[in-house]
């Protein structure tokens, strides 16, 4: 573990196993810095251990990066769960990751990511009072993913505004990869303005309904990258930015709401060489996680979240000037700005 390379210094790495519903959970709470830790449940049929930990490290470690760039008072945490999403939940596999979560006094807040939706979080709700995105109960906010979609919007508008000149969308094609719940939401942000859509997803059906609402084409997954677009937007799983991909990608602007986007960060000068501007993906999807902390305050409010998602925004804004005007990875000055948070809270 602690010579494994995406390991950061993480206060904590959490295993988890029942026997009886088939659990098998990583827990991993990069910092506490900010406060209690707080991520998404995602829930993924892993090729191996070994890739269910490295995805447990670098999405925590995200998460300690999105919470400090949202100026929330959370560390970052993520849980996984190795199993098939669509054949392999119960409510006893939740009800024991909710034991699991209380298991840590607080130390992580759960929530739902990938392969997890508000009915699970719910049910894990039911044996841990750390579950947030709820759909029921006093100050439940729901599911993150139309907040993290608008969130998500509103930063690739600042990016064509860098890019072309202009946060007019009209006309421009935009290469959507995944239109699960946030690219979903997304697309209709995006068709609202205008913008043609190429959309790639394996769920048919997912492909089908965004392309009936918003006249949306289709291509396979694997033809995505090679769309002549604008704007490409990755909003399904991470390391898709890598040197394979960028050597096929047409776009002068990435921006979407997938996590840990690039393979390494190195890919952050990559981009910069190849002339495309990059939205760090943890400071543009992080409109979820606020409306998630809003409801772990206990005190949700849609003016709070509305506040915070523009101030996320202006953030995203002022270290996309920074990084074009001293040449340097957008990644770069993410990474910095967020380190120096939490290190001055530490």
């Amino acid at each position: 573990m602690f010579d494994h390379p995406s390991f950061d210094a993480h206060e904590g790495v959490h295993a988890f196993h029942d026997a009886a519903s088939g659990l098998r959970c990583v827990i991993a709470i990069h910092s506490t810095a900010l406060g209690p830790a707080a991520g998404g449940c995602r829930m993924w049929d892993y090729a191996s251990g070994a890739d269910m930990i490295t995805d447990a490290l670098r999405l925590s470690q995200g998460m300690s990066y999105k919470n400090a760039m949202a100026g929330l008072p959370h560390g970052g945490g993520k849980a996984v769960i190795w199993g098939d999403s669509h054949t392999g939940k119960s409510r006893e596999l939740f009800l024991a990751f909710g034991r699991a979560v209380e298991s840590l006094q607080g130390r992580y807040y759960t929530a739902e990511d990938v392969g997890i939706d508000v009915a699970d979080i719910q049910i894990a709700g039911e044996e841990t009072a750390y579950a947030a995105g709820l759909a029921e109960g006093e100050d439940a906010s729901g599911d993150p993913s139309p907040v993290t979609a608008r969130g998500v919007y509103l930063g690739i508008l600042e990016c064509a505004r860098r890019a072309f000149g202009s946060a007019d969308l009209n006309g421009r094609t935009v290469a959507v990869q995944g239109v699960g719940s946030v690219g979903g939401y997304l697309c209709q942000h995006l068709a609202k303005a205008g913008a043609r859509l190429v959309i790639a997803d394996v769920d048919q059906a997912a492909l089908d309904e965004v392309a009936e609402a918003t006249g949306a084409r289709i291509v396979s997954p694997e033809a995505i990258y090679d769309v002549e677009a604008d704007i490409f937007s990755p909003n399904a799983l991470g390391a898709v930015i890598n040197p394979d991909t960028l050597k096929r990608i047409r776009a002068k602007v990435v921006a979407g709401g997938a996590n840990n986007q690039l393979v390494t960060p190195e890919m952050g000068e990559k981009l910069r060489e190849a002339g495309i501007l990059y939205a760090p993906d943890y400071v543009i999807n992080g409109g979820g996680i606020i409306n998630v902390a809003a409801e772990i305050s206990g005190q949700y409010a849609t003016q709070w979240v509305d506040g915070k998602l523009g101030v996320l925004i202006d953030t995203l804004g002022n270290v996309l000037d920074e990084a074009l005007s001293a040449n340097v990875p957008t990644n770069t000055v993410a990474d910095r700005i967020a380190r120096e948070r939490i290190a001055a809270a530490s």
